[in-house]
């Protein structure tokens, strides 16, 4: 380790990159599953990227606390900005959808209650 990082910081970052292997994998093996469909490859595929990036983040973040470098810091932060910024994406599409069914819910019920209605009403 090196000796001009303090020793939280070392112990922080180590803690924080087997916690960042860890969700990686997780995405990976969640991005696999959703890959078994044609349709669930639309999600498994960014999630699959997701977790490289997280991967790849962790190990940079590990290389810069054994080596002070500060390219390897750069790159930690490049990797996991596009681990966000996939994960953000996704969060909007979810949320866009959730409404779109919300509204679609909405209009189905407003619609079969009119038709029970006029059912009711004409018999």
């Amino acid at each position: 380790m090196n000796e001009n990082i303090s020793q939280m910081l070392q112990y922080t970052v180590n803690k924080m990159s087997g916690d960042m292997k860890f969700v990686g994998v997780f995405y990976m093996i969640l991005g696999v599953l959703y890959c078994l469909t044609i349709v669930g490859a639309v999600i498994g595929i960014p999630f699959i990227i997701c977790g490289i990036r997280l991967r790849e983040s962790a190990d940079s973040f590990n290389m810069y606390i054994s080596t002070n470098d500060g390219s390897m810091l750069e790159r930690a932060i490049e990797r996991q900005s596009k681990f966000f910024f996939i994960q953000k994406v996704l969060m909007i599409i979810a949320l866009a959808l959730i409404i779109l069914y919300i509204i679609l819910i909405f209009v189905f019920g407003v619609a079969l209650m009119g038709f029970f209605s006029e059912f009711n009403n004409g018999y």
